[in-house]
């Protein structure tokens, strides 16, 4: 990732991929007295060693029905922002948040919480995922603008105009923009920051690393083979759920979120 990240909707990429991410979200509300993964049937859990950590260990957990325990799927080290973590906007009650920072707009740390997942982006026509799909080209750009009326959205400058993508630094064809560069040759968002409060922090993503060990602006990177495998494997009818916290936090959450044994 290169700046710092945001959820794409394609609000003015197809209204198709606007509601998907739109449904995802909204799907994403159970009462949080419930806890935020009530419904939720995959789990992806990032776990880092505190809040400054840029580095952690994913795991993927799925479960049969929204009762049944979690059951681990897999696990890799991921690089997240490379000042650590601090509290995003996704699923989780602020009275959940007990320390740490708050993340704001280019502070280069990744947002805590629980998120939904989706839609799914890349460089290439399509990809292997049930998720929806967003094919990036050179006129595509997330705006990292706290300003702008389309923060922390992705838009393409030939519907919305070139005026209205001036000062992103977060072009989606990465490889046309910084020489090869393919850290958004597959990816997914990371609904922080829905409601696109300006400075809150945008464009979150996971997607791919550029080099090993090189953390992010505040996105999940990961090897190219693990991102295949976790697009494959995510499923919009088992409500996805991304959750990351340092690993103190995770267990004092863990009764109340329901997280796996892993987080305990």
């Amino acid at each position: 990732m290169s700046r710092a990240p945001r959820p794409a909707l394609r609000g003015l990429l197809p209204r198709l991929a606007r509601a998907a991410l739109l449904a995802l979200a909204a799907a994403a509300l159970p009462a949080h007295a419930a806890g935020p993964l009530q419904e939720a049937r995959q789990l992806v859990l990032v776990l880092t060693a505190d809040w400054d950590a840029p580095r952690g260990t994913l795991y993927r957990y799925e479960r049969g029905s929204a009762d049944a325990p979690w059951r681990q799927v897999g696990a890799f080290e991921v690089e997240i922002g490379r000042n650590g973590s601090a509290w995003g906007i996704g699923l989780h009650a602020p009275e959940d948040q007990d320390g740490g920072l708050v993340k704001r707009e280019g502070d280069g740390r990744s947002p805590a919480g629980v998120f939904a997942l989706g839609p799914a982006f890349g460089y290439a026509p399509g990809a292997a995922t049930a998720l929806p799909y967003l094919a990036m080209e050179a006129s595509h750009y997330c705006m990292d603008v706290p300003d702008s009326p389309l923060y922390n959205r992705i838009v393409d400058a030939r519907e919305v105009g070139r005026d209205a993508v001036a000062g992103s630094t977060e072009p989606m064809r990465l490889d046309l923009h910084k020489d090869g560069d393919p850290r958004y040759a597959r990816g997914l968002v990371i609904a922080h920051n829905p409601d696109h409060i300006p400075g809150a922090g945008s464009c979150i993503f996971a997607h791919l690393r550029r080099r090993a060990g090189e953390a992010t602006a505040g996105c999940t990177a990961m090897d190219a083979a693990d991102m295949d495998g976790l697009l494959a494997w995510l499923d919009p009818a088992a409500q996805p759920r991304l959750v990351l916290l340092p690993r103190a936090q995770a267990r004092r959450l863990a009764a109340a979120w329901g997280l796996p044994e892993v987080a305990r």
